[in-house]
C-alpha cells in the first residue's frame, strides 16, 4: 500500500463516467497497478493486490485506488473484501457470508465437447501480444458510449419488457440489443444480434460447486438461444431470462465448468489470453447492477462516495448503479435505482444509436417495439 498527497488537483472532477476509457484514463495517477504481464509470466514476487491512498490537499478529499488481480477473484469477491475494509473503518462487524477459499478440482474426463460452441472466448484465445494489439486497436475503430438511465426509465422498460417475468437487467439488455438491431445492424446478417452471452455468478447454486462466500472467479458465460424475434423487446428479454434460469442447473453448471477448466489450463500452459472480441451475432452482458458499490464501500460517508473503473469492448455491456452526484456546491439526492451502461460501438454507428436513444428518452419509450 502507498500513500501520496496531491497538491495539483483542486477537487475531484464531478463529470466523470463510471467506466473510463483505457486510452484516456484519468484514474491512472491514482492507481498503483498490479503488473499483469509479470503475473502471466509466473512471477513469484508481483503482489496480487495493490492499494494507493491519495489525499487531495486543496479539497481534503480522499481517493482509494485498488488494483486487484483477477486471478484472486471476480467483482463479487473484490466487493466483499472492500466492504469488509469499509466496515472495519466504521468499527462494524463484517457482513455474512464469511469468505470460503476451498477449491473444487475438476476432472478433465468429465468435460463435454458439445459445450465448446458456448465458449468462443476460450476456444478463440490467442497469443498475449496479439490480444493486446487487438484490444488497443479498438480505440481506432470503435467509440465508447456511456449511457445513463434513471430508475424511473428502467421501471418503464421493465414494464414494457414483460414485468415480473423478467428482471430490470434483462429489460435493459433487451432494450440495448433492440436499439442496435433496429437502427444499426438491421440489414447486416453478420452483425444483427441474435444471442446474448451473459456473465453469470454461480455462487449458491450448489455448495459443492461454489458456496455463497466463495472467493474465486465464480462466474461463467451463459449463451442464450437465438431470439425468436430480434426486433422485439419482450422476445429478447425473455430469451435472456430463460438462459439465466437454465444456468442455475447444477448438472449443466458442473459440465460447463469442467469443460472450461480444461480449456483455461491449456490457455495458461500455452501462454495465451482469453479473447473478448465481438463474435458474429452476439453481445456480452457483464452487469454489476445487483451490487451498489457506492453504498457498500462508503466508509460511513452515505451517498458521498463514488466508484470508477476502466475498460469495455465492442458491444460488451458493462452496467453499474449510478454514482452519487456532487454539483460543485452540494450533494444531490441520489437515484439509487438508476444505471450507467458502457460499451464500444463502431465509429460509423455511434450517431445512429445515440439519435435513437435520445428520441426514445424524449418519448418515454412510447414507440419501442414490444
Amino acid at each position: 500500500m502507498t500513500y501520496v498527497e496531491n497538491t495539483d488537483l483542486a477537487t475531484w472532477p464531478t463529470h466523470l463516467n463510471i467506466v473510463a476509457e483505457v486510452h484516456e484514463n484519468l484514474l491512472d495517477p491514482f492507481i498503483d497497478g498490479v503488473q499483469i504481464i509479470k503475473l502471466i509470466s509466473d512471477s513469484q514476487d508481483e503482489p496480487l493486490l495493490r492499494l494507493k491512498l491519495t489525499r487531495l490537499v486543496q479539497s481534503g478529499e480522499w481517493i482509494l485506488g485498488v488494483s486487484w488481480a483477477h486471478i484472486v477473484g471476480d467483482a463479487a469477491a473484490l466487493l466483499h473484501f472492500l466492504n469488509t475494509i469499509s466496515r472495519f473503518y466504521q468499527h462494524l462487524e463484517p457482513l455474512d457470508p464469511l469468505p470460503v477459499f476451498e477449491r473444487r478440482l475438476w476432472h478433465e474426463d468429465e468435460a463435454n465437447q458439445t459445450f465448446l460452441p458456448m465458449m468462443k472466448h476460450l476456444t478463440h484465445a490467442g497469443p498475449l501480444q496479439e490480444m493486446f494489439q487487438r484490444y488497443s486497436s479498438w480505440k481506432d475503430t470503435h467509440e465508447q458510449l456511456n449511457l445513463r438511465f434513471s430508475g424511473e426509465q428502467l421501471e418503464k422498460l421493465h414494464a414494457l419488457a414483460g414485468g415480473h417475468t423478467v428482471t430490470i437487467q434483462d429489460s435493459l439488455s433487451a432494450y440495448l440489443i433492440l436499439t442496435l438491431n433496429t437502427y444499426c445492424y438491421r440489414d447486416d446478417d453478420q452483425r444483427l444480434i441474435q444471442r446474448a452471452n451473459t456473465v453469470v455468478n454461480f455462487r449458491g447454486v450448489s455448495n459443492s460447486i461454489a458456496p455463497v462466500g466463495h472467493v474465486s472467479n465464480a462466474i461463467f458465460m451463459m449463451l442464450s438461444e437465438n431470439f425468436d424475434d430480434p426486433l422485439s423487446l419482450q422476445s429478447i428479454a425473455k430469451t435472456i431470462r430463460r438462459s439465466i434460469v437454465r444456468s442455475r442447473d447444477p448438472q449443466l453448471l458442473e459440465t460447463w465448468l469442467t469443460t472450461a477448466d480444461g480449456l483455461m489450463r491449456k490457455i495458461v500452459h500455452e501462454n495465451r489470453m482469453v479473447n473478448w472480441r465481438q463474435f458474429p451475432n452476439e453481445v456480452i452482458i457483464n452487469s454489476n447492477f445487483r451490487y451498489d458499490w457506492a453504498a457498500l464501500v462508503d466508509f460511513g460517508y452515505t451517498d458521498k462516495c463514488r466508484m470508477y473503473t476502466i475498460w469495455t469492448g465492442p458491444v460488451y455491456f458493462r452496467v453499474f448503479r449510478l454514482n452519487p452526484e456532487f454539483n460543485g456546491h452540494e450533494w444531490l439526492p441520489r437515484d439509487r435505482n438508476g444505471a450507467e451502461v458502457a460499451f464500444r460501438i463502431e465509429n460509423d454507428m455511434k450517431e445512429r444509436f445515440l439519435s435513437a436513444w435520445k428520441k426514445d428518452f424524449e418519448e418515454n419509450f412510447a414507440n419501442v417495439k414490444q
